[in-house]
């Protein structure tokens, strides 16, 4: 008898999971509260389908070069049918500068450096057609799961053996061998289990930011500037980063984060004049969004409540449950910043499918799913907090008058601008050692262990300012005060409201 997988949540997670599991045979149920996708055209898409339980889905999102490998690698089919629905490949070389351009020369690892970019929706759409075609998967939209099956065992374990939940306003009670909890950050099944007592060990902290999309889409006959240009269309002023987001079939979108303690700002970048003339204050933007290259889509999505967190479902050696287990951001979010979380969901995906493979004992199986996790994601969230604690410290040092900088802050911040920086904007081929960390190839800070690269970002750090000059980009926008008064925000309220923030 096949083994019956239940599997809480449509979202990305949800949907790799269905898609990694699938081709072993067993039988997958994915449960989505929300309702179906009701039409084909993304456009038409994009402005009308509810996701309650995706309350980021208009924010910009990318796909990893990790996650572009496992679906090439697992299901190429998928690929070629996001690229039919207009979806972008972005290759290795669209990062490098214009005079790393000059002098480049292909590798056979550049094309494992290749990432894809669209709008959520339509690649949500994409995935969701293409499980729902797999013979052993059935997606049960408008399924809201209520409560897990639970049992703690006589050793203080808990066995997970199904779902309580409502279908379209019926009660429904569903059992399976193994339950996959990819609910997402709104998700509350695994709190039930943290507050019947089992053994799940939890940190997390605020990532200390706030993000603003709005969508743009290209005026007819207008095409996409070159993402080389000085100054490029990213960039971070301290008080404000700021990228684009190619999307899919003449659509882009631009996401603007701001730090928490900005008050004044926080508070006016949702009217959408505002956002538009903020871009057009910023030099990297400004080509992409004046009224003769774009037009805007959308209204100004914000996003808060962004937190670091990770949740540790073995404790001491003990897993929490059995037959249970939680991936996607319902067991460890990071600041997406980075754009991590689908990534994330593919790989805990893949690791949970060679887990299930590998043992049938449930504790096992909890064991091994757990130390998967932790050496293939634990080492980016911990890298991700360590520059979220870090950014935040340069946000109140900017916004605190008189702040003054310990000598080795000043050290580390230099060697990361004056040195890491310079150094992956002068060398292609410390650049693809980087990268390769960038998007989950490797650890995160495997290419700076190696001595080679080491010694090769310690040269363009003692060479200094003056010999880098080239390798530095323009000013990637206009000073905080500048800004403010460009856009005709109130800077002395603003003022005393963040010396409030900043005092609590």
């Amino acid at each position: 008898m096949r083994e019956k997988v239940i599997v809480i949540g449509a979202g990305i997670g949800g949907l790799c999971t269905a898609m990694m599991l699938a081709p072993s045979g067993r039988e997958v149920v994915v449960l989505e509260r929300d309702g179906p996708v009701e039409t084909a055209d993304p456009d038409e898409l994009f402005k009308t389908w509810k996701r309650v339980g995706v309350g980021h889905l208009r924010q910009s999102h990318a796909f990893l070069a990790r996650l572009r490998t496992i679906m090439k690698a697992e299901h190429p089919r998928l690929l070629e049918q996001l690229m039919d629905l207009g979806v972008r490949e972005l290759p290795f070389e669209n990062m490098l500068t214009e005079k790393q351009q000059a002098k480049y020369q292909a590798t056979d690892g550049d094309a494992e450096l290749t990432i894809i970019t669209s709008r959520r929706t339509t690649l949500e759409m994409a995935m969701r057609r293409y499980v729902e075609s797999m013979p052993n998967v059935t997606l049960r939209s408008g399924f809201l799961v209520r409560t897990l099956i639970t049992n703690k065992g006589d050793d203080g374990i808990f066995d997970v053996s199904g779902v309580e939940g409502e279908e379209n306003g019926a009660p429904v009670t569903l059992t399976a061998d193994v339950v996959v909890d990819a609910a997402g950050k709104s998700g509350f099944t695994i709190e039930q289990l943290m507050e019947e007592g089992a053994g799940i060990r939890e940190e997390s902290e605020t990532a200390g930011i706030l993000y603003f999309t709005r969508h743009y889409r290209f005026l007819p006959g207008k095409s996409e500037p070159d993402r080389r240009a000085n100054p490029p269309p990213t960039g971070d002023l301290g008080f404000l980063k700021f990228g684009v987001f190619p999307g899919d079939n003449g659509n882009f979108s631009i996401t603007i984060a701001i730090p928490e303690v900005e008050m004044e700002m926080r508070k006016s970048i949702l009217d959408p004049e505002i956002f538009h003339n903020i871009t057009l204050l910023l030099p990297g933007l400004r080509p992409w969004t004046t009224a003769e290259q774009s037009e805007p889509t959308s209204k100004v999505f914000g996003m808060g409540d962004l937190i670091s967190r990770w949740r540790d479902m073995v404790v001491d050696g003990k897993p929490a449950a059995r037959g249970y287990f939680a991936l996607g951001d319902t067991l460890v979010r990071t600041n997406p910043l980075y754009g991590r979380g689908c990534s994330f969901a593919a790989v805990s995906a893949q690791a949970l499918r060679q887990t299930l493979d590998t043992t049938a004992d449930p504790v096992a199986r909890a064991l091994r799913f757990h130390q998967r996790v932790m050496a293939e994601l634990h080492p980016f969230y911990i890298v991700q907090r360590r520059q979220d604690r870090s950014a935040m410290k340069r946000a109140r040092r900017a916004l605190t008058p008189n702040a003054r900088q310990s000598f080795r802050s000043k050290l580390i911040e230099s060697f990361v601008e004056d040195g890491v920086k310079i150094a992956l904007r002068s060398d292609t081929r410390l650049l693809r050692e980087a990268m390769r960390g960038f998007h989950m190839l490797e650890h995160p800070e495997k290419w700076l262990r190696k001595p080679r690269n080491l010694a090769g970002v310690l040269y363009y750090w003692a060479r200094g300012k003056r010999l880098n000059a080239a390798a530095y980009p323009p000013k990637p926008g206009p000073e905080r005060t500048e800004m403010m008064m460009a856009l005709e925000l109130d800077y002395k309220a603003d003022m005393a409201r963040t010396a409030e923030a900043l005092a609590a």
